[in-house]
């Protein structure tokens, strides 16, 4: 509950149009209600034509610390930013907002690195692969940006493909002119999944029943894996095709907790960001369905003990349930 509202409560908000499907602010006010932070996360409806002056009127109150961002506002405020992170810079949005000491607005984006540690808490391989991202808008960018400089971790080839004329082709060469030398990313023109080795569903696809899957699901590889990062509806339709092909796919919450620690980081609760790296179990069981309850990792709890500690037992370690 939010009863515990006050005037020194710290406030941030999240803009989006639509902004019924956002889960940040039931993910966030979680983690400030679980971790006794006196903060609070709003959702708030802005159309695309007034969300530069809805950002610049808000951080007129004092209270308000900070701002994330939904579609379709992460690449429409980026005029209003002193700076940005790597991230928000290479895929040209930022999902956070900041006002620093001097009281100029600095961005970051999360979302797309939040994808890429995702895949590496499932075990999805993506270093040296062909990664086909469904979808060009805000997360799609920020998805192919943060594996485009992943290090040296990178895909082979990062495709993307949108139905929509020549929006694939503006995200693909603006992530080429910022990304490092070597990081390969096109535009395609197909959704065919056959050539690639991992596909990233960062369309809309999925939000409504009546939705086509996004992918022609029987012409996934043998080996190929799928990540769906919709936040609603999993398992979606395509999760449960790819599943019955005996296939591996991957629910999106995950992307929403990874990239948890860093919005804490970002606006100052730092330690908040450890516990969450420590074991966001509390988060997964929030988001996770029922019926995909079995598939959280909990990190395992060691009693306190007294007794002399020997080395390999007794420590943290995370089992499957």
């Amino acid at each position: 509950m939010l009863s515990n509202i006050q005037g020194d409560t710290d406030v941030f908000l999240i803009p989006g149009d639509p902004v019924e499907q956002v889960r940040a602010p039931e993910v966030f006010n979680l983690i400030f209600r679980t971790l006794g932070i006196n903060a609070v996360l709003v959702p708030v409806h802005v159309t695309a034509q007034d969300i530069e002056a809805f950002v610049r009127t808000a951080f007129l109150a004092k209270n308000i610390k900070g701002m994330f961002f939904a579609i379709p506002h992460k690449s429409l405020v980026m005029g209003l930013l002193s700076k940005c992170n790597d991230y928000g810079r290479v895929a040209g949005a930022v999902n956070g907002i900041r006002r620093n000491s001097q009281g100029e607005l600095e961005g970051g984006l999360f979302d797309g690195k939040g994808c890429v540690s995702a895949l590496d808490y499932f075990g999805m391989a993506y270093a040296g692969r062909r990664v086909l991202v469904l979808g060009a808008g805000g997360g799609a960018s920020a998805i192919a940006a943060s594996l485009a400089i992943a290090d040296n971790n990178a895909p082979a080839e990062i495709a993307l493909y949108d139905p929509v004329p020549g929006k694939a082709q503006a995200v693909a060469a603006r992530i080429m002119a910022e990304a490092p030398d070597g990081a390969l990313v096109v535009a395609v023109g197909s959704s065919d999944p056959a050539p690639f080795d991992l596909v990233i569903n960062a369309s809309p696809l999925g939000l409504r029943a009546a939705d086509p899957l996004p992918c022609d699901v029987s012409r996934l590889a043998p080996h190929a894996a799928v990540l769906d990062i919709l936040m609603k509806n999993q398992p979606t339709p395509l999760v449960r095709a790819v599943r019955a092909r005996q296939l591996v796919a991957q629910p999106g919450f995950e992307m929403l907790i990874q990239q948890a620690p860093d919005y804490l980081d970002f606006f100052g609760y730092t330690d908040a960001a450890q516990a969450v790296r420590d074991d966001a179990t509390f988060i997964r069981e929030h988001l996770y369905p029922a019926g995909m309850a079995g598939e959280i990792r909990r990190v395992a709890k060691v009693p306190k003990t007294n007794s002399v500690p020997v080395p390999g037992v007794g420590e943290p370690r995370l089992t499957v349930h």
